[in-house]
């Protein structure tokens, strides 16, 4: 676990963490419609202020996404599987809108239809999600196929990229909440990976429309997912996924190669 992180002074590892931190939390909620900037997010992480004209909820959102990484961070630490009341806590941190309403449940699984509207090849399209009388039933199924994931040998980026993305495109085309699926998707399918000793993968703000499309074109192509239903018919139909994907991870490979050159230039000045 964290095995990135080796080799590295105490201060390259928290500066290193500092940065993931604010990129995952940045680019995640940027996906959403989050205004705030890396700049600006960092600053309101560390230094606890708010952005002038920006909205409250805004940096209400960058800080509960913040926090939730530092869940995803205990659950590695504990080498266990995920749990449901784990997907719950998480659900409590990331949906920080004060929301009062049976309907939209913080911490609890969805009880009421929710779909949503792309343009796949310049058709608009209504996609529906799982219906919430099948949430439980899939949901068990996705935590099986968690614990199946869960064990990804260490440094083994084939079967950590494997199992980021068969995670996260199963836990979007299940939408379990009523809302925060994807920042939540986002961040569990990113414990196998950091469980084997890799930086997770950050899908960064210039790959949203990318992003969106690959994921729509898939819900168009095989419909509402229902109970009973399997999660990923077939590893080939997510492939264009596995490609994006593979192709994000390099920007976080890349400030961890940029922190082992700083620690090496810090060894040979020691010598």
């Amino acid at each position: 676990m964290f095995t990135f992180l080796n080799g590295l002074d105490d201060d390259f590892r928290k500066a290193l963490l500092i940065q993931l931190r604010n990129l995952w939390t940045h680019t995640s909620m940027a996906i959403e419609g989050n205004t705030l900037t890396l700049g600006e997010t960092a600053f309101v992480l560390e230094e606890g202020l708010t952005i002038s004209g920006k909205p409250l909820k805004d940096h209400e959102e960058v800080v509960g996404h913040a926090r939730a990484i530092d869940l995803i961070y205990d659950i590695v630490k504990q080498e266990r599987d995920l749990t449901e009341t784990d997907l719950f806590d998480l659900h409590k941190e990331v949906q920080t809108e004060m929301v009062v309403d049976v309907f939209k449940p913080v911490g609890a699984w969805k009880v009421e239809p929710n779909s949503t509207v792309n343009v796949v090849e310049g058709r608009q399209i209504i996609f529906e999600f799982s219906p919430p009388q099948s949430v439980q039933e899939l949901m068990q199924k996705w935590l099986g196929l968690f614990s199946e994931f869960n064990r990804v040998p260490p440094g083994d980026k084939d079967k950590a990229l494997e199992a980021y993305v068969q995670l996260h495109f199963s836990f979007v085309h299940i939408h379990p909440f009523w809302d925060s699926n994807g920042r939540l998707a986002r961040l569990v399918a990113n414990i196998p990976v950091i469980r084997a000793g890799l930086p997770p993968i950050i899908i960064p703000m210039e790959k949203r429309r990318l992003y969106l499309e690959i994921l729509a074109k898939y819900h168009l192509e095989k419909g509402t997912i229902r109970a009973g239903d399997e999660l990923v018919d077939s590893p080939d139909e997510i492939q264009p996924f596995r490609r994006l994907c593979n192709d994000c991870w390099a920007e976080t490979m890349a400030l961890v190669e940029a922190v082992k050159e700083k620690q090496q230039e810090r060894n040979q000045r020691s010598e």
